[in-house]
């Protein structure tokens, strides 16, 4: 009975693949690799807060550096703010990628429900990766809000901040 499953099988090697999708290294939208979660609109207790983090300027995790931001895009949508964050490691293969929705804003943080990477940083070959609820805090009046989960991954201790615009 095996033998006739694998003949069977033997005409498939013959196939084209050029229907096939493309190959694993080509690169996925933030948005396609989001988690889908259904969207309700997001709890905004501090308009000037939510105004603030829609004007978002940049992206940052430690071990990638403070120096260069990453980019960050964040959208509201029919009453849903969208954030999507990214920073490459500009000498190497380090990347930091942020992905979600805000489920509540308020005057020094939000609740975003989505995922978080961390690929190649600050180790070659390592891989975090969680889909969540995280919250992000304003704290010591710095112009960022930070992750409050420090050591969610392996034990290190991941500082990624948002930022906000600069004054003016």
């Amino acid at each position: 009975m095996r033998w006739t499953n694998m003949l069977f099988l033997l005409p498939l090697g013959a196939c084209s693949t050029a229907a096939l999708p493309p190959a694993a290294s080509a690169q996925l939208p933030a948005e396609a690799m989001a988690p889908q979660a259904p969207l309700m609109p997001t709890r905004i207790l501090d308009r000037a807060a939510a105004d603030r983090l829609l004007a978002a300027d940049g992206a940052t995790l430690q071990w990638i550096g403070w120096d260069t931001r990453g980019v960050v895009r964040v959208v509201e949508e029919n009453g849903t703010i969208r954030l999507d964050a990214a920073q490459d490691q500009p000498d190497g293969p380090g990347r930091m990628s942020v992905s979600g929705t805000v489920e509540e804003i308020g005057a020094d943080y939000f609740v975003l429900n989505g995922t978080i990477r961390i690929t190649d940083t600050p180790d070659a070959g390592r891989q975090c990766s969680a889909d969540k609820l995280w919250h992000f805090a304003v704290t010591q009046n710095r112009p960022y809000w930070r992750l409050r989960e420090f050591e969610w991954c392996d034990g290190l201790t991941d500082y990624i901040d948002i930022y906000m615009a600069k004054a003016g």
